[in-house]
């Protein structure tokens, strides 16, 4: 009966070895031309999360904006590429996520289908996806398990996004400290890193350019051979571009990548306007010279409200049992929703 047990035992311990072996090749995982799930939010939840600018119809390529962890749109964009956005006469949509997006990424991506659908039946269409920090990363998780939205976008653009996570959360330890889903999602190696990377990083048809900075102190690593913002794999075009391969001495980290450099800025520009992603060649030099993106104005001190009301915010991200968003403190990772395995729901 004893040597039954210890049989039982080692077996049980071996196949809770091999799991993430299986699973990181994608055998557990749902295969990727299922049909998403119906949508949980309810309707008019995800329709009131949505706001547009400017003329559907207009010639340059449509935008959705997809803010970072902590903050929301008007937060992040409202001070500068929104303003750009406008300018230029690019009609632009941005999408507000539960909990200053400190939520279950899984429901965030709810928010992106419906607005992913809802844009691309408005402008008729294919539309471009950008984001910051999270909000570069989030979006991928709508093209893995909605394989119907993968159509509708032509561009996704990630500025600092965490496609791989992130090392430099290491004050929330599972069962020991308490820590809101997205940030416990956001940890290198999470489940839900696992799962969004399955199968394949990319998708044909799609362009992605991923932005990142060698001095970002938030999304590591990001120096190396294998930052965590650059993709790799799948049949999409593929443009992982540092900001210092194009100003060496740039010294803008997580936050003013993403919302401020006008290295990102020319990077983004030129993969809204051109067709595939960003081509590094094509930017001139001379936007090492500058300080800031076009669309901000340093002597327009009511500008940078939204950006000052979101520091308290933004500092709780990096700390655990601490948060201003309303989110609920979990103690562990989120589970995986039914519809990212193999055996579906």
């Amino acid at each position: 009966m004893l040597r039954r047990l210890l049989l039982v035992l080692v077996v049980l311990l071996a196949c809770e070895h091999a799991v993430p072996s299986a699973y990181a090749h994608g055998g557990g995982y749902a295969p990727l031309n299922r049909s998403g799930p119906s949508l949980s939010v309810p309707r008019a939840s995800l329709r009131a999360a949505i706001t547009c600018h400017g003329d559907p119809h207009a010639a340059p390529e449509p935008v959705l904006l997809n803010p970072a962890t902590s903050v929301t749109p008007a937060e992040n964009y409202s001070w500068n590429y929104e303003k750009a956005f406008t300018r230029q006469g690019r009609y632009w949509c941005a999408v507000t996520m539960p909990h200053h997006t400190f939520g279950d990424i899984q429901t965030a991506a709810e928010y992106l289908v419906f607005a992913i659908r809802r844009m691309h039946a408005t402008t008729g269409r294919r539309i471009a996806i950008l984001g910051h920090s999270q909000g570069g990363m989030s979006m991928r998780w709508a093209l893995r398990f909605w394989p119907a939205t993968r159509p509708m976008v032509d561009d996704v653009i990630g500025m600092a996004g965490d496609n791989h996570g992130t090392t430099m959360l290491v004050g929330c330890v599972p069962h020991v400290t308490t820590c809101t889903p997205a940030v416990w999602q956001q940890l290198r190696g999470s489940a839900f890193m696992r799962a969004l990377n399955s199968r394949t990083e990319t998708f044909a048809g799609i362009s992605y350019t991923e932005i990142y900075t060698h001095t970002d102190e938030v999304v590591t690593p990001s120096t190396g051979d294998d930052p965590s913002s650059a993709l790799h794999t799948g049949r999409g075009r593929i443009s992982n571009v540092a900001t210092q391969s194009i100003c060496p001495l740039e010294v803008y980290e997580h936050l003013m990548t993403g919302t401020v450099s006008p290295t990102t800025y020319a990077l983004v520009m030129d993969a809204l306007d051109h067709p595939g992603p960003a081509v590094p060649a094509r930017i001139a030099r001379t936007v090492c010279g500058r300080l800031y993106m076009p669309g901000i104005d340093p002597l327009d001190v009511t500008g940078f409200l939204p950006l000052m009301s979101a520091l308290p915010s933004l500092a709780s991200t990096e700390l655990p049992l601490v948060t201003l968003s309303g989110a609920p403190m979990l103690s562990a990772e989120p589970p995986l929703r039914c519809y990212v395995f193999k055996k579906g729901c």
